[in-house]
């Protein structure tokens, strides 16, 4: 298996520097470094690469010999191929990120990958997937879990109707106002409250804002907000805990249906993970 990454980025770019894509032998592509403009050549050149077993650099864009591939957005890139990589540096890669922990690694010249910053080459830390624990019963929580599953986000919904949980991967039975024990949280973990019962939040809420939660947000009025951080200050929640929850829920302002919260509270979800 060949892996290929984006090495440098000049200008504009669909994908960060860093995005990986691995071709086999017969040039199946798991994973993309596109939009579609350039995966296609990769896969042929990674293909070549496997053969001959020795790394190789590809440009794209500007300053590329590839005339007839064109960037649409207008920048510079390139990509490495390593068509031989430290098996064991990659299965700790692997158990480190399935772990939900960062890691750090470094390209070097010669194709090699070495765990840690080393210098002389390209390093770049990974990052564990962004998943969402969603908690709440009806329209809402469920057509937001099945929006962000389909998005790709690992998702956990705890609710207590059935008719909520029906059809979601991975939902839970969850009638209670207490922190279950199986909902792990970490870095990376967006919590999302969808409840018409606010009196269930103040304790899922308490919980939440003691953990490094990246996002924490929770459904209801202007009014149900005030009430709702009354409830946390007399549960012994400071002020700068307080200030961590998401306010407004979601980016559609006044969402008129459980589809238009969905969207907008997936798109914020999505938009603070770029920040951490």
């Amino acid at each position: 298996m060949c892996q290929c990454f984006i090495s440098h980025v000049e200008g504009p770019s669909y994908r960060p520097l860093g995005s990986g894509m691995a071709v086999d032998g017969a040039g199946r592509r798991f994973g993309n470094l596109s939009s579609g403009c350039i995966d296609e050549d990769v896969a042929l050149h990674a293909v070549e690469a496997l053969k001959s077993g020795a790394p190789k650099v590809l440009r794209y864009g500007r300053g590329s010999p590839f005339m007839d591939i064109q960037l649409p957005c207008g920048g510079g890139l390139e990509v490495t191929l390593l068509p031989a990589p430290d098996r064991e540096v990659l299965n700790a890669v692997h158990r480190r990120l399935v772990a939900r922990e960062n890691v750090t690694l470094t390209v070097l010249p010669d194709g090699q990958i070495e765990n840690g910053a080393t210098r002389g080459g390209l390093t770049m830390t990974l990052r564990p997937k962004v998943r969402v624990l969603v908690f709440g019963d009806g329209p809402e929580p469920r057509g937001f879990s099945a929006l962000a599953q389909a998005a790709g986000l690992p998702v956990t919904l705890y609710a207590g109707a059935e008719e909520t949980r029906d059809g979601i991967a991975g939902a839970c039975a969850f009638s209670g106002k207490t922190w279950p024990d199986t909902a792990h949280v970490d870095h990376r973990t967006a919590v999302t409250l969808f409840f018409h019962d606010h009196e269930r939040e103040t304790a899922l809420l308490t919980h939440a804002l003691e953990t490094p939660a990246f996002y924490i947000g929770a459904q209801g009025s202007l009014r149900a907000r005030q009430l709702r951080e009354a409830a946390l200050s007399a549960a012994g929640v400071g002020d700068a805990g307080i200030a961590r929850l998401v306010e407004p829920f979601g980016y559609v302002a006044h969402a008129r249906s459980a589809q238009e919260m969905a969207a907008g509270v997936l798109a914020q979800v999505i938009d603070h993970a770029r920040r951490v």
